[in-house]
């Protein structure tokens, strides 16, 4: 019988990857007092701000980041998605650094209720730069494409998850149109490069059987989030 256990391996990629993290914060400060570009086409113009749509971009997006590291254990298949990972940081941060662009936000953010609320707070959290291309997009399309090569169905569930997330961050004015293909396309890259090739042989077959049930869990995982986000927003008031 095969183990339900079987632990990972820390690699120097793994690392990296780890170590990559916090570059994302401080990649803005480089661009002070260059130029900001705004690769925005008509149609972002056409899209109207949706502050609901920032539910979706939160909770799927942790589904997706979260899935590839409960169903994605056989050796080779992880190795190659931690370095498809890295692809997608390196080649986003050269863009980064190179290419600074701002988030089609709005100065103000009005109106009430938990989705607006929750849309502050996701300002807040985080900067309205490094937006070519999109790291959401490229990481939430490499955590469904990983997830693919081990199941199937959970990995296109995961794909049409990815892309509402591509969605989203346009209609709350995260990104622009050609962030999210920019995103796609690079998330697209890793997996020709890497995980297209990934033996699927040597994934056991227990792996397989586990990948829904984990993929449930993770979205009740997404789903209790929300939920607790939900009563924050409750209790603001009664805190204050």
């Amino acid at each position: 019988m095969q183990s339900l256990r079987r632990p990972y391996r820390v690699s120097l990629p793994m690392v990296v990857l780890v170590g990559m993290v916090p570059v994302y914060v401080f990649i803005p400060g480089f661009a002070t007092g260059r130029a900001v570009y705004v690769p925005e086409v008509a149609w972002d113009r056409l899209l109207p701000l949706q502050p609901v749509w920032g539910l979706i971009y939160g909770a799927l997006y942790l589904f997706l980041i979260l899935l590839p590291v409960f169903t994605v254990r056989a050796p080779e298949h992880l190795r190659r998605t931690v370095l498809a990972y890295l692809l997608v940081w390196t080649t986003a941060y050269v863009f980064f650094f190179f290419y600074p662009t701002a988030a089609p936000r709005p100065e103000t953010l009005s109106g009430e209720g938990f989705a607006v609320w929750s849309l502050r707070f996701l300002y807040d959290a985080d900067p309205p730069y490094n937006c070519f291309p999109s790291l959401h997009v490229a990481h939430s399309c490499v955590g469904a494409l990983a997830a693919y090569r081990v199941h199937r169905t959970v990995g296109i569930i995961a794909l049409v998850c990815a892309a509402l997330v591509g969605l989203s961050t346009l209609f709350i004015k995260q990104h622009y149109i050609l962030d999210v293909v920019a995103g796609a396309l690079l998330a697209l890259l890793a997996y020709a490069l890497l995980l297209r090739t990934a033996p699927r042989d040597e994934i056991p077959e227990l792996d397989r059987r586990l990948a829904p049930v984990f993929a449930l869990g993770i979205l009740g995982i997404a789903s209790l989030g929300t939920a607790g986000a939900w009563i924050a927003y409750q209790l603001k008031d009664a805190v204050r």
